[in-house]
């Protein structure tokens, strides 16, 4: 039962690597957000083009690397962090520099952003509001901006 969103993807990047590595079964699903292209590969292709590209190798090398790290992180975030810490690591890391402001500039519903970080919908729409009013993040349209105030320790 439970959807967890592991990750959001956006152009360029690949998923569906580990079961074409280790003969396990998948482990996840994917689920698109808007139309796109896809690109895929037999288990055979894909063991070719690693063995003869070294750059694809090390590219699918360091995203997996990538994943491991935000693993990682978020690891430490459910064991560490409540859930306003969880909503506030988050957005940091979904945030983008754009002419000197922190931005989330993705369309993250609150229901996603519950699934992302272990929590109730209703319990995300609480400290989004909190954060709000507390003056650590503005809504302006469909962009959440992040004030300073808001930065966690690394």
């Amino acid at each position: 039962g439970k959807e967890v969103i592991l990750s959001i993807l956006g152009p360029g990047e690949f998923f569906g690597e580990m079961g074409l590595i280790d003969d396990e079964p998948r482990s996840a699903s994917v689920v698109t957000l808007e139309p796109c292209e896809l690109l895929a590969l037999a288990k055979r292709d894909f063991k070719r083009c690693l063995a003869e590209n070294f750059e694809m190798a090390m590219a699918v090398m360091r995203g997996l690397v990538r994943r491991l790290r935000e693993a990682d992180r978020k690891i430490g975030s459910l064991a560490l962090l409540d859930v306003y810490g969880r909503v506030a690591r988050l957005l940091l890391d979904m945030s983008e520099n754009v002419n000197g402001q922190r931005l989330v500039t993705k369309r993250l519903p609150k229901q996603d952003i519950a699934k992302m970080i272990g929590a109730s919908r209703e319990m995300v729409s609480r400290v989004m509001k909190d954060l709000q009013v507390g003056g650590y993040i503005e809504m302006r349209g469909s962009n959440i901006v992040l004030r300073d105030t808001i930065m966690l320790p690394e």
